[in-house]
């Protein structure tokens, strides 16, 4: 069964960027956006005719100041707000060499353990993402294009 919308849908892209020690970066919208105050997986809109990835990795230059390596897609999700439809395409992703993450264009930002992401106010959007970090930790690190390596369980 298909259902259709009457709301405009979004396309957004999220960095999951993990620091060398296995915590998360979280950034804080400001007071001035839509649902300011809470926090999120950086990111944002695609721009026409750009490419996700590379819609990422101008969008943390914006909102953190950072040149990021975007790796592999770690999950899409779907959530529905009272005026919008989103669709996230979320990244796992890490710092370049030498860079440093400060709030540009964001409230704040806290680098945190996974299991210390559900004490904060994370966007509705975003906490299947928390969760799912919480059960599974931080994914490792793989270039695109690559083979993963197996996990043995």
């Amino acid at each position: 069964m298909h259902a259709s919308s009457p709301l405009p849908r979004k396309l957004v892209v999220a960095g999951l960027i993990v620091d060398d020690r296995g915590l998360v970066l979280i950034s804080q919208r400001r007071p001035d956006q839509a649902l300011g105050g809470l926090w999120e997986f950086p990111g944002g809109k695609i721009e026409p005719g750009e490419a996700p990835a590379h819609a990422l990795a101008r969008e943390l230059v914006e909102e953190l100041g950072v040149a990021v390596d975007v790796g592999q897609v770690w999950d899409v999700l779907h959530h529905v707000y009272p005026t919008f439809e989103l669709l996230m395409i979320v990244y796992r992703c890490r710092l370049r060499p030498g860079e440093t993450a400060r709030p540009v264009e964001v409230a704040d930002l806290r680098w945190l353990p996974a299991h210390e992401l559900p004490a904060h106010d994370i966007l509705p959007a975003d906490r299947p993402l928390v969760e799912r970090l919480v059960h599974e930790g931080p994914p490792p690190w793989f270039d695109p294009g690559k083979t993963a390596p197996i996990q043995s369980r």
